[in-house]
């Protein structure tokens, strides 16, 4: 019950801390007490209507009595800052406000309606959170470069191709009105948009804005509902289906922060003439003089060297670009550490483990809130962007955390109530994953498996429901063209044998290992990271590593790309059409036990299968290339997580996973092919039969090494299907996903995020846990026999002075209330909160309420002198059913209470006196001494 951030007196120092020099390092970033930016702790709605549960308060006292249990004062039953929720209450005001609401339906038309609305409302958020999801999305992928850019590169570039003119289904007025209206309905959208502009595209947008009519530049402006793509101009955040609250959806700034991060990382390397803002790939979509071989360059896009230097080739060229492409780095990553660092340092990091932190009851105002919300969706395109060993997928879980909190604030019952709240963001983690992956069942067994603490079945079934209308949204607009949800479509022809679980099963072993490996290091860097002069200097940090690595990526082309685009190259099964380095096998003819060539390609070329290749010079250079990506990509990753920019994890393991499992793969393809007659081959594997498929080992690869590092099972199976539409290879991923767990688990039984909630020092019960020890409740309860008594106060015969001066005298965040100081007979449990600020109320409401005036925590006030100061009635503040446990209660019991119920601390009792008190905090300290930790590194209530 510490609580050493919190020993104001009055409701005004509560609500407006009189210090703002009380900072705690959270995460690896600087953190403020008195944000209060998430919900006001002392919001006047916030507890109101729960004057009959119990909690509520009053004040009375003899002869000038003043009953406010119908009139609940501000703050009471709120929690403040980096405290823990009481589950139990929450549950109980959630309860009786919904048994009031319930009585009332039937006195009239109006309360049944209201009661109707309130029995919907969860699943109408879910709606919505689904919904906007899918829409914007989808709005977000095909609205963007199938018709609004297409149609501007017409109105606003004269050397945009004539071609892409039939691909836009709108017209130029059409869309001028409605993004027109969708920009007056959001006014935010122009600021937000002009602190989001860089030097680098205002430069760029001075050139073409003397060309630009009125209405061209009305139009411009108004292609950007909210605009939080950074260093992005309207075109590339185009949103046109999305209103104000649409802005807010995870599955609009999802859209928004992937497509910007393609258009910036393709910037590092050059920029489209036809409109800066198309990236690589769209730019050669309409030129017609693009070849098959070389499908990637085209007129329309220059590098840096033939922008500035007028030529591709030669030694100077490659400097040139090699610049450019670390300045474009350095720029970006720089933009994204100063923003951090400047407005919301809650933006770094995953957020995984803080969501985790979150949802088991703890409190961390601001995390959720807006401009967390703003800056994390603009830094994580730059840090993507820049290069760095990070992917955006983790960090998507936060943002929709963000727009799930700031839509509860909607809804009059997820407002008010924090138990609530967390049930919505448990479904809005399932819901960002899904967006992110296209992954909808993936995503809601993520959130059950991986980060919610609390998951009944209502909050299940509104996951689902809200996974379901995201998938059948995006499903029905076909975002991805192609039909499908998936990030990362495979279609593998060759089915797996029996013998290959071998091999599979290996890579499971490095999956494994490589987790158990990267939590080690990359824990131990952090560590060092938050206890030496390193955490100081986050900027250059950030810096220094995004030099080092695009200076080492850049001559090799499988570190140069992003994640996404080198997963989804590894994924690739090699067919006829493929000009891929990875694909250049002599497939012209093929072997015959004798050594003799035949069947040509034109006989395969109407085949579904390719037969047994060598591999030719562009497979070997692919794999030593492949070799190098793999070692660096293990080696920057670890000193990468965890930086002050947003930083995932999902995408960097799969790399590693992938390249490992495509090295794996060719060899087994190689070995194949030129020993058939082995006996580990022969049972299964014919001469000219397509027996190997890389691509797959890629995909196992991918799923052991994420599994060895997060330690999720079941939802990493269901989401590496989902992600590549390969459910036939259902059996290998389980395989290689059980292995690496259990390779991991005996060299560490903590996942990633459960080691950084450990490393910040969180209060987090982990669920997974065993205790293994045989302590009892009174080796654990304070005080402890060399301790000062315990503080209690007694239920009559205080005075509000004298409760005042202990509170003074303490930091505890609440205190037990007995019969008497003699007898120690347990009465309830009050908040220091709820304390301070019903005393701070009763001296303003309450006429002659003095320092000696008595504090009664009783039913019925005995009568008192007539003479005397008013008493102050405090019953309603009282906590009658406080939790307890005897001396003698094991402490496995006792854990399993606190982590079932959600309980914030639990006296203990002898035969009905009141010995001592456990509180969560006791208990991972306790826990942490007995694993030979430190318990000092538990920091928070």
């Amino acid at each position: 019950m510490d609580n050493a951030g919190y020993c104001n007196e009055t409701y005004e120092s509560l609500h407006n801390p009189a210090s703002d020099d009380e900072l705690v390092d959270i995460a690896g970033a600087t953190l403020d007490f008195s944000n209060t930016e998430d919900v006001p702790p002392l919001d006047p709605e916030y507890g109101s209507g729960y004057g009959n549960t119990g909690y509520s308060n009053g004040m009375t006292g003899n002869g000038k009595l003043m009953d406010l249990l119908d009139e609940p004062v501000p703050g009471v039953g709120t929690y403040e800052d980096f405290n823990t929720i009481d589950w139990v209450r929450e549950k109980s005001k959630d309860r009786d406000r919904h048994r009031e609401i319930t009585s009332k339906s039937e006195q009239s038309t109006w309360a049944l309606l209201h009661s109707i609305s309130d029995a919907f409302s969860g699943w109408l958020l879910m709606l919505l959170i689904g919904l906007m999801s899918g829409v914007c999305n989808s709005a977000s992928y095909t609205v963007e470069y199938s018709s609004l850019l297409l149609s501007l590169s017409q109105t606003l570039s004269p050397l945009s191709s004539p071609s892409f003119s039939l691909l836009s289904p709108f017209s130029l007025s059409s869309l001028s009105s409605l993004l027109s209206l969708s920009s007056l309905l959001c006014p935010l959208s122009l600021s937000v948009l002009s602190l989001s502009l860089s030097v680098l595209s205002l430069s760029v947008l001075s050139l073409s804005l003397s060309s630009l009519s009125l209405s061209s530049l009305s139009l411009l402006f108004s292609l950007c509902p909210l605009s939080l793509c950074p260093l992005s101009l309207c075109p590339l955040s185009l949103c046109p289906l999305s209103l104000c609250p649409l802005s807010l959806s995870p599955g609009a700034l999802a859209g928004c922060i992937d497509i910007s991060a393609h258009w910036l990382t393709d910037l590092k390397e050059g920029v489209c003439l036809s409109g800066f803002w198309f990236n690589h790939e769209h730019c050669c979509w309409g030129s017609n003089q693009t070849t098959f071989q070389e499908r990637d360059k085209c007129p329309q896009w220059q590098s840096w060297a033939e922008l500035l230097g007028g030529s591709s080739e030669g030694a100077a060229a490659y400097i040139v670009n090699y610049l450019m492409f670390m300045l474009c780095a350095l720029l970006f990553s720089f933009l994204a550490v100063i923003l951090v660092r400047a407005f919301a340092p809650y933006a770094c990091g995953s957020g995984i483990p803080e969501i985790k932190t979150i949802l088991s009851g703890f409190i961390i105002r601001g995390y959720l809130g807006k401009w967390t919300l703003i800056i994390k969706t603009i830094t994580l395109v730059l840090a993507v962007s820049s290069g760095l060993s990070l992917g955006k997928e983790g960090p998507l879980v936060h943002v929709a955390c963000c727009c799930a909190n700031i839509l509860c604030h909607l809804f009059t019952k997820y407002r008010q109530n924090e138990a609530k709240r967390r049930e919505v963001l448990s479904a809005a983690a399932a819901v960002g994953v899904s967006v992110a992956f296209g992954a909808p069942i993936g995503g809601v067994l993520f959130s059950l498996e991986e980060v919610s603490y609390y998951f009944p079945l209502k909050t299940l079934w509104r996951s689902f429901f809200a996974a379901l209308v995201a998938a059948f949204t995006l499903r029905s607009i076909n975002p991805f063209g192609n039909s499908r949800l998936v990030l990362f479509y495979v279609e593998f022809h060759t089915p797996w044998h029996m013998v290959e679980l071998v091999p599979f099963i290996l890579l499971g072993i490095f999956g494994g290992l490589w987790g158990a490996l990267f939590i080690r290091a990359n824990i131990a860097w952090c560590r060092r990271r938050k206890t030496t002069r390193l955490g100081h200097y986050p900027v250059l940090e950030v810096l220094v590593v995004t030099g080092i690595t695009a200076l080492l990526s850049f001559p090799n082309s499988y570190t140069r790309m992003s994640g996404s685009e080198l997963i989804s190259e590894l994924f690739n099964d090699c067919s006829l059409l493929d000009s891929s380095q990875l694909c250049d096998y002599n497939s012209s003819e093929n072997r015959s036990d004798s050594g003799v060539f035949s069947a040509s390609l034109t006989d395969r070329a109407f085949s579904n299968t390719l037969p047994d290749r060598p591999a030719g010079p562009g497979v070997y250079t692919a794999l030593w290339q492949l070799a190098l990506a793999l070692f660096f990509k293990m080696l920057v990753t670890v000193v990468t997580f965890g930086m002050k920019v947003p930083s995932g994890l999902f995408i960097p393991s799969m790399a590693v996973g992938a390249i490992a499992g495509r090295l794996l793969g060719v060899a087994m393809e190689q070995m194949a092919l030129n020993h058939h007659d082995w006996l580990i081959v022969k049972g299964w594997c014919s001469s000219g039969a397509d027996c190997i498929t890389p691509g797959l080992y890629a995909m196992v690869g991918a799923a052991a090494c994420l599994g060895g590092v997060t330690r999720m099972t079941i939802s990493l199976v269901v989401i590496m299907f989902e992600l590549t539409g390969g459910l036939e290879y259902i059996v290998p991923l389980m395989a290689a996903i059980m292995t690496s767990k259990w390779v991991a688990d005996a060299l560490g039984r903590e996942g990633i995020y459960e080691a950084h909630i450990r490393l910040n020092g969180y209060p987090f019960l982990e669920t997974k846990e065993e205790y293994e020890h045989k302590t009892l409740a009174q080796d654990v309860m304070r005080p402890r026999p060399s301790d000062p008594l315990l503080v209690v106060l007694t239920q009559e015969g205080m005075s509000v002075g004298e409760i005042e001066g202990v509170m003074a005298d303490t930091d505890y965040s609440g205190f037990p209330v007995v019969v008497s100081q003699e007898s120690q007979r347990l009465v309830g449990f009050v908040l220091r909160r709820d304390l301070v600020i019903s005393l701070d109320n009763a001296r303003k409401r309450q006429e002659g309420v003095v320092s000696a005036s008595l504090v009664f925590f009783l039913e019925h006030v005995p009568p008192q002198p007539f003479s005397g100061p008013p008493v102050v009635k405090l019953r309603g503040i009282l906590d009658l059913s406080p939790f307890t446990v005897t001396d003698h209660t094991p402490m496995a019991i006792a854990l399993d209470i606190f982590r079932k119920l959600g309980l914030r601390q639990c006296l203990v009792t002898h035969n009905g006196r009141l010995l001592g008190i456990i509180t969560k905090k006791d208990i991972l300290k306790h826990m942490a001494q007995m694993s030979n930790r430190d318990p000092d590194s538990i920091l928070f209530n």
